[in-house]
C-alpha cells in the first residue's frame, strides 16, 4: 500500500474511533462509584420484616462500554418468612459515562408469586430486546434502577417545592413517564445516623421496587452523594419503610451527616 493511501486510511480509522467513543452523552457523577454498598432494614409497621441491599460490586464491559453492575435485593427475615416470604433481586448495567442502562433484570419471588424479566437496551438502535419481544425506545430510556441512580446526580439546591425532573422508564413492553418531584428538606434520624436530607417523590407507574398503591417518598442526603436514607411506600394494608442501617465504599465525604 502506498504512503498516500496509508495516510487517508489512518485518518478515516481515527475519525471512526473518535465518533464511536463520543456517540453518547457524558453525565457528571459525584454521587456513587464501584464498591458502594447500602444496607436497609425494611419495616412493616413496628416490625422489621426484611433487609434490603443496594450495591455496585463491579464494572463490566457491555456493548463495548464500561457499565456499573448495580444490584438491589430484598429478603424477608426468617421470622417473617412464615407470613410472607420475599426473595427479590433487581439488576441493572448502567453506562459509566452516560448513566443510562444497557441491561435490566428482575427476579421476583413473593409468597406464591414469581416473575422473571430481562431487557437489553440497544441504545444505538433505539430498541429494547426483552424476554417478551422487541420494542422501540427513546434515547437514554431508563429502567427503574438506573432512573434511581441517575436521580442521585441531580442538583436539587435551586428547586422550589413541586419542581420536577422528567425521566422515562421502560418496563415489560412500554415506556412510562417517570417524574421526580422535589418536596423540600428535612433532617431525619435512622440507625445509620442523623442526616440533612432532600425529599423527592418518584411518580412510578410501573416496574417499581415495591408493590405500591400510591406515593413513594425518598429522603436523600443533602450533599453530593444523595444517598437514600429512608424510603416510604404505601402497600395494600399500611406502609413499608426502608431505613438506612449501614453504608460503605462511598464516592466522597458524607457532609450531610450531623
Amino acid at each position: 500500500m502506498k504512503k498516500t493511501m496509508i495516510i487517508p486510511f489512518i485518518l478515516f480509522f481515527g475519525v471512526l474511533l473518535y465518533s464511536q467513543e463520543n456517540e453518547f452523552r457524558k453525565t457528571e457523577n459525584k454521587a456513587f462509584k464501584v464498591g458502594e454498598k447500602l444496607t436497609f432494614d425494611v419495616n412493616y409497621g413496628f416490625v422489621t420484616a426484611g433487609v434490603a441491599t443496594m450495591e455496585i460490586p463491579k464494572i463490566k464491559k457491555i456493548s463495548g462500554r464500561e457499565a456499573y453492575n448495580v444490584t438491589f435485593m430484598v429478603n424477608t427475615v426468617p421470622s417473617f418468612d412464615i407470613f410472607y416470604k420475599v426473595r427479590d433481586r433487581y439488576e441493572s448495567y448502567i453506562d459509566v459515562e452516560g448513566l443510562f442502562p444497557w441491561r435490566f433484570e428482575q427476579h421476583i419471588r413473593e409468597g406464591g408469586f414469581s416473575r422473571d424479566f430481562s431487557a437489553f437496551f440497544d441504545q444505538r438502535k433505539g430498541i429494547a430486546k426483552t424476554t417478551e419481544g422487541k420494542h422501540e425506545i427513546p434515547a437514554y430510556v431508563n429502567d427503574i434502577i438506573s432512573a434511581f441512580y441517575l436521580a442521585r446526580t441531580f442538583d436539587y439546591s435551586k428547586l422550589k417545592i413541586g419542581d420536577k425532573f422528567h425521566l422515562e422508564n421502560f418496563y415489560k413492553d412500554k415506556v412510562y413517564p417517570l417524574d421526580v418531584v422535589y418536596l423540600g428538606k428535612e433532617t431525619i434520624t435512622v440507625e445509620a445516623g442523623t442526616f440533612n436530607c432532600v425529599i423527592v417523590e418518584p411518580l412510578v407507574r410501573e416496574g417499581g421496587l415495591f408493590k405500591n398503591e400510591g406515593n413513594i417518598v425518598v429522603w436523600l442526603t443533602d450533599d453530593d452523594l444523595k444517598i437514600p436514607v429512608k424510603v416510604k411506600t404505601k402497600v395494600i394494608i399500611g406502609s413499608i419503610d426502608a431505613e438506612l442501617t449501614a453504608y460503605e465504599g462511598l464516592a466522597g465525604k458524607l457532609t450531610s451527616k450531623k
